[in-house]
């Protein structure tokens, strides 16, 4: 139980950095954020629980096929944003088309033999 509150904490900390660097430094946030930190510690944790070569690498290269569909949010949202959609506008048309595009390439991963 502790190991799981200590994941829940480290996390946290993660992400209250992140917002707390972005209220004076935008840009060193927004670099911050983008470091796969998240997938490092995710396989760090999960080759803790399951050492286990094959397993790590199939979740490795599905975090690389799923980490594509996710990039056009990153654009859309500033211009949304500068024409006027609303914070949370944006992120939800930011969301729906991250969304649209992971069933996409899940899709399309299947037909050319990728294992999502």
């Amino acid at each position: 139980m502790w190991q799981l509150a200590a994941k829940a904490l480290l996390s946290g900390v993660m992400i209250v950095a992140i917002a707390e660097v972005g209220k004076r430094l935008p840009a060193l946030a927004a670099l911050i954020a983008s470091l796969p930190l998240v997938s490092v510690l995710g396989m760090i944790l999960l080759w803790h629980a399951r050492p286990d070569a094959e397993n790590m690498a199939a979740h490795a290269e599905a975090t690389f096929w799923y980490v594509l569909p996710s990039l056009p949010m990153f654009l859309l949202i500033p211009v949304l944003l500068r024409h006027g959609v609303s914070f949370w506008g944006a992120l939800v048309a930011g969301c729906a088309l991250t969304i649209l595009l992971y069933l996409l390439m899940a899709s399309l991963g299947a037909r050319f033999g990728l294992r999502l």
